[in-house]
């Protein structure tokens, strides 16, 4: 049986955290995802640039209560790459 290769995008463990975590909110703004993956300010800033690039992430720029907020969201892109990478992981465990 051959594996699956697995998304170097996702093949990460801060962007897989992120995913993982956007999969189960609608939206998840800097400080939640900063908060939930004890990441520094400037590596998380880094993989949720990648995870956008990819296209598994759209990021929305506002201001809440007169300060900058980074808001993200999984897309339906980043939703597929996260089942398949679910996926893949899964039949390398042989379950």
């Amino acid at each position: 049986m051959a594996f699956a290769p697995l998304d170097p995008v996702l093949h990460n463990q801060l962007r897989l955290a992120v995913i993982s975590l956007l999969v189960s909110v609608e939206t998840g703004d800097f400080n939640f995802l900063l908060d939930k993956t004890g990441a520094t300010r400037g590596n998380l800033s880094t993989q949720i640039s990648k995870l956008k690039e990819a296209g598994y992430v759209a990021v929305e720029k506002t201001f809440k209560d007169n300060y900058p907020n980074t808001l993200c969201r999984i897309t339906p892109m980043g939703i597929k790459a996260f089942e398949q990478y679910v996926k893949a992981i899964t039949d390398y465990l042989g379950k």
